[in-house]
């Protein structure tokens, strides 16, 4: 395998759990989009637009995620993505969000 990497490189990774607050169409986008803001408990709440409209918005409102919380932020179109939502991505491209344990805080981070 080309691309491993060493405990250090993934140790920099910060991925958090946080909970979907709202939802909205992001037409701006050149695939098919959602802007998403997302609550990491004491961490804030912070904003992203996801390629996830395999969803529906009530589907996604309220659920929790796993996002990577320590990208620098991006600019997409009109709105800054401050955090990167992970999942599961298929061999056609649909992706499945990650789904944390319920019993996790908000802001916990995954490891």
């Amino acid at each position: 395998m080309d691309n491993l990497i060493d405990w250090n490189d993934f140790t920099k990774i910060e991925m958090r759990v946080g909970k979907i607050l709202e939802v909205i169409d992001f037409p701006e986008a050149r695939k098919p989009a959602y802007i998403l803001t997302i609550d990491f408990g004491e961490l804030g709440i912070r904003k992203t637009s996801a390629q996830i409209t395999n969803y529906t918005k009530s589907e996604l409102l309220k659920r929790e995620i796993v996002a990577v919380f320590n990208f620098p932020p991006k600019q997409i179109g009109p709105i800054m993505s401050e955090v990167l939502v992970l999942g599961g991505v298929e061999p056609d491209g649909t992706v499945r969000l990650l789904k944390p344990d319920p019993r996790c805080q908000l802001g916990s981070r995954v490891g």
